[in-house]
């Protein structure tokens, strides 16, 4: 039983509807979709708050001459140029909005025991403003924090934007956080209230309430609490506690927000330390969601609704940005894919919901494209020579003229005959744009999608610029690049070399306030100038393509001097052989370079955990070359010499393309594991962690250079 936590001092700004009620706690179930129980009186408010006075007042921009700032209440100049000129909106002016055009469409789908339900937009306007007076009742104060530990789901959505609309901050914590993760970012986020789904999340927080001073309760939601205990709450009582709100009282916050203060704070992985709070303001929102998704050719719903499925986690921007605000912004349907969908659930609900648009980190395509070929490797001889056919001439034709609506009979006829299939068992029938972000893709990964005539488009951006920066769409693609600057967005490269490579620095309405309580690392990424330094290096085309080449910290420098970026070292070793999943390159401050493999292997269904069992493509590898292996541990354990010879020859290839011998590879090891989050060798979206590579693996790391040392 958990100890009531005691109450902090009211501090300035705490709003005066905050107080600390008792209730018993009830079933989590909440009607998401009875309309008789949500009130429609509200509906006026958002009218009114939306008229022209009011809008205008909303937009008064105090003077602040600061581009940054580190603090959760503060508030910044906004970068309105000739170029960027649009009026800032609020997030409720651009619900207000949508609710007046889109109000009766449907705005979220879900599954509640098998079947599908929907959750219009004024349904959803109206359980946001019930949860900001429930988070309100419960005591949020201004420039606080209602943390949010739980997957994708209806409750995500209408909790995120309810706590903006009541004056506090949405902070999204990664479901797979251990319980100190989550103690970090709950204390810098200075979380009043933090909203779980399921028993296991809630016991994480119970662990750490003890050292979360401004923590005054706990929403539950997809699953009971185990027994009653003080300042646990249902979603169900949340919104009851709502009812004893005034709607004039949340009017009030609602109309002194300001679009250049914060609503949203984004973690950092924290793949080089402690993670930063992103603090995103209400304009870096509203903004990013109406013209970055434009630059995507994402469509207003008076043309096409949109349907997208939520799976990636929110507490990511890219996931939070395209599905949560975009979806505003437009009017689309979002449906919420199963929490197990990464496990192999999402499949059954892509078929089932048929997107228009999809997005995935370059990991989900990857195993996508494998289980295709698995799927393929067990068919018929008929129905895999088809396929390959198909895919062969489809491949060529998108590579030759990759911008042609003309196609070849054959082109067409294969796409008719067998690609057309694939896709629709994909879910992809209706899906007429593919996005990535988040890390880069392989080669090998684009030309397979290309081959079954999906484009993937690439967006690039990071926490601090609220997502994308820049776009690829179907009026603006080139292979291999990130698309073009998101028009009112700027770019500039720094340090250029003699290839035209240098460091990416951007500039817009994208670009993020400040890091939460750090001021050193904000003056670190923001120049005095107020360009976002991003650490990545890349060039870009006459056209304005951005190509990028890698990371400045990830720059390996070998005692010889010589720059070496890993990345497409990287990339060549996994393209030369197919068996490779992971390869990642070592050699700062060391006197030549060596490289860390793992193998291809199957996943386990239950819990998304490398098993030892190659994939199809990796064991038709070792057939290949001689092999019977069908196991990693057959491969590493006994020193497969085919295998093992295959991967030397590989690399031998790899350095002869090579620009100097300082960039050849030396040694290698094949590891035992292919890397995963549960490892600790890739982040939550899948980026490799170099540093914990380094430190987990050293002693084989080191075995590559004992010989020099003695």
């Amino acid at each position: 039983m958990l100890c009531p936590v005691p109450t902090s001092p009211k501090e300035e700004g705490e709003h005066p509807v905050a107080a600390r009620p008792s209730l018993e706690v009830h079933s989590p179930s909440l009607s998401l979709t009875d309309g008789q129980t949500l009130s429609k009186e509200p509906l006026s408010h958002a009218l009114k708050l939306s008229t022209p006075e009011k809008v205008k007042d909303a937009q008064l921009n105090p003077p602040e001459e600061a581009l940054w700032t580190t603090r959760a209440d503060g508030r910044v100049r906004l970068r309105i140029d000739p170029i960027c000129s649009q009026t800032p909106r609020t997030v409720h002016q651009m619900f207000s909005a949508t609710l007046e055009k889109y109000g009766d469409l449907s705005a979220m789908g879900f599954k509640r025991q098998g079947t599908w339900e929907h959750i219009s937009y004024t349904q959803y306007y109206l359980l946001a403003r019930k949860a900001a007076k429930g988070f309100l009742k419960l005591g949020l104060e201004r420039a606080h924090s209602v943390a949010i530990l739980a997957f994708n789901s209806p409750e995500w959505f209408f909790s995120a934007v309810g706590a903006v609309f009541a004056g506090g901050i949405i902070t999204g914590i990664y479901t797979t956080s251990s319980p100190e993760a989550c103690q970090y970012i709950a204390y810098d986020c200075r979380a009043n209230i933090i909203v779980v789904d399921t028993q296991k999340q809630l016991e994480k927080i119970l662990k750490i309430w003890k050292h979360l001073p401004h923590l005054k309760a706990v929403v539950i939601y997809r699953e009971a609490p185990p027994t009653r205990m003080p300042s646990v709450y249902t979603m169900e009582e949340l919104m009851e506690l709502g009812n004893e709100v005034p709607e004039e009282a949340l009017d009030i916050i609602i109309n002194a927000q300001k679009p250049n203060q914060c609503c949203t704070l984004v973690y950092t992985s924290g793949t080089t330390g402690n993670p930063k709070g992103v603090m995103l303001s209400q304009d870096n929102i509203t903004w990013t969601a109406r013209y970055g998704s434009q630059a995507g050719d994402i469509q207003p719903s008076e043309i096409q609704q949109e349907v997208v499925v939520s799976y990636l986690p929110l507490s990511h921007i890219a996931a939070q940005i395209y599905d949560l605000w975009t979806g505003i912004q437009w009017g689309a349907q979002v449906c919420f894919a199963e929490p197990d969908a990464l496990k192999g659930s999402l499949v059954n609900t892509l078929r089932e919901v048929e997107p228009t648009s999809h997005m995935g980190v370059p990991r989900v395509w990857e195993k996508i494209m494998e289980r295709i070929r698995e799927v393929v490797a067990q068919s018929g001889f008929i129905r895999r020579k088809m396929l390959l056919w198909a895919m062969s001439v489809t491949l060529e034709q998108n590579l030759t003229c990759p911008s042609s609506d003309l196609k070849p009979f054959t082109t067409r006829l294969a796409d008719y005959l067998v690609l057309a299939k694939v896709r629709q068992a994909l879910g992809f029938a209706k899906c007429q744009k593919n996005f990535y972000g988040a890390a880069p893709m392989t080669a090998e990964t684009q030309h397979f999608f290309l081959g079954l005539n999906i484009r993937l488009y690439a967006g690039y951006g990071l926490s601090e610029t609220s997502g994308p920066h820049f776009m690829s769409s179907p009026y603006n693609y080139r292979l291999y690049s990130s698309g073009k600057v998101v028009p009112g967005c700027r770019v500039k490269l720094v340090n250029e070399d003699a290839e035209g490579i240098g460091e990416i620095c951007l500039w817009g309405r994208t670009i993020f306030m400040g890091y939460l309580n750090m001021e050193d690392k904000t003056c670190e990424a923001i120049d005095t100038e107020g360009w976002l330094h991003t650490g990545d290096t890349g060039r870009l085309d006459a056209d304005g393509f951005l190509y990028i080449t890698g990371r400045l910290k990830e720059l390996i420098i070998t005692a010889g001097g010589e720059n070496v970026p890993p990345v497409p070292i990287e990339e060549a070793v996994k393209t030369e052989l197919p068996v490779i999943s992971n390869a990642m390159l070592i050699g700062d401050q060391r006197k030549f370079l060596s490289m860390l493999l793992t193998l291809k292997c199957t996943l386990d269904p239950g819990t998304f955990e490398p098993t030892d069992n190659l994939t199809e493509q990796a064991m038709e590898f070792c057939q290949r070359v001689g092999s019977k292996a069908t196991t990693v541990s057959e491969v590493v354990g006994k020193k497969d010499e085919a295998v093992y010879q295959a991967i030397g020859e590989g690399i031998q290839r790899v350095n002869m393309n090579a620009a100097a011998r300082p960039y050849h590879i030396q040694k290698w090891a094949i590891l035992e594991r292919d890397f995963s989050i549960s490892g600790g060798e890739l982040g939550p979206t899948m980026k490799l962690k170099r540093l914990a590579v380094l430190e987990k693996y050293k002693d084989v790391i080191e075995s590559f250079y004992q010989e020099q040392k003695k």
